[in-house]
């Protein structure tokens, strides 16, 4: 899949004016909710007999934007704790059952509870988007594969999820292109060996397998091995179940090297802008591994920003 197709789009002008003016309306009404909580808060405290009442919502609500801010800076930072995203839910979730307390009839109950959402759920809005923007720069964000896939195979999704995660495979489009690869390449072999094709395969050709990076061209080489000494190709002779004598002498499938993916990589974003070399564009653009492509990065952006300088 080109970079062009998985490119999301930019904002229009329109597109931008909303939002900026949906953002300003969202820190307005979460404004409001957290006046009201003080309000009420402070008001519930007096009766509860604090000396200083209003030190109540006060320690409470601004400690929520506090800890929003702290996890999107975190976030930027690439050093994201998973546990300080809930740190305002928590704090929210105390001066909602405070709001709570301090209504008199059911309708004062919810309406009090549900003010303090309004700004939890806008900084959860905004922190998703802020994560989603830059694991997209960095390709640390892993992507989430389909609710829908989910119902329809739960056995062979969870696999392959489970596959993404053991090898950091972040995009979900490359986890899906490995998995039809290795799908073709398991034919091939159960096409050539049978049912027992585990036990007639050699044990690299099994981990390229279970990685999802075994072609199905690898697996054609591999079921049709040359001979040694031969001049040209050979048909094998039946061997039963005995396997073969020399697994030296098939040619097994060698992965490329780092120096064969930067290699390709150069060609392919020779015509890219330099904030396009991100991991995640050339892992998809080249078919490699997270590290390689991440190394590749890094070694693109030095050779273009060196260029540039030297140009200037």
């Amino acid at each position: 899949m080109s970079t062009d197709q998985t490119k999301v789009p930019p904002l229009t002008r329109g597109e931008r004016a909303l939002l900026a003016g949906a953002a300003l309306l969202g820190v307005g009404v979460g404004g409001v909710g957290l006046a009201m909580s003080f309000d009420t808060v402070s008001a519930a405290g007096a009766r509860w007999g604090f000396a200083t009442p209003q030190m109540l919502p006060v320690g409470i609500d601004l400690a929520i934007p506090v800890f929003t801010v702290v996890n999107l800076l975190l976030i930027r930072m690439d050093m994201a704790l998973s546990w300080v995203r809930w740190v305002p839910w928590f704090l929210t979730g105390v001066t909602c059952w405070l709001n709570i307390a301090a209504g008199h009839s059911l309708s004062a109950k919810v309406a009090h509870g549900t003010m303090p959402l309004l700004w939890v759920v806008l900084s959860e809005v905004a922190a998703h988007v802020y994560a989603v923007r830059i694991g997209a720069v960095t390709g640390r964000r892993m992507e989430k594969i389909r609710r829908s896939r989910w119902v329809l195979a739960p056995i062979t999704t969870f696999a392959l999820w489970r596959r993404m995660t053991l090898w950091e495979i972040t995009s979900y489009t490359d986890a899906l292109a490995r998995e039809r690869k290795r799908q073709l390449a398991r034919a091939d072999l159960r096409q050539k060996h049978g049912r027992r094709w585990r036990s007639q395969t050699d044990r690299r050709t099994r981990v390229l397998l279970k990685l999802g990076e075994l072609a199905p061209a690898v697996s054609e080489s591999v079921a049709a091995p040359v001979a040694p000494g031969a001049g040209g190709p050979e048909a094998p002779k039946p061997t039963g179940r005995r396997r073969s004598a020399n697994p030296a002498a098939r040619p097994k499938p060698g992965r490329r090297t780092f120096d064969d993916v930067l290699a390709e990589a150069r060609t392919v974003t020779g015509s890219w802008p330099i904030e396009h070399l991100t991991a995640d564009r050339i892992r998809q653009a080249v078919q490699c591994g997270a590290a390689h492509a991440r190394t590749a990065r890094d070694v693109l952006r030095g050779e273009r920003g060196g260029a540039e300088a030297v140009a200037a």
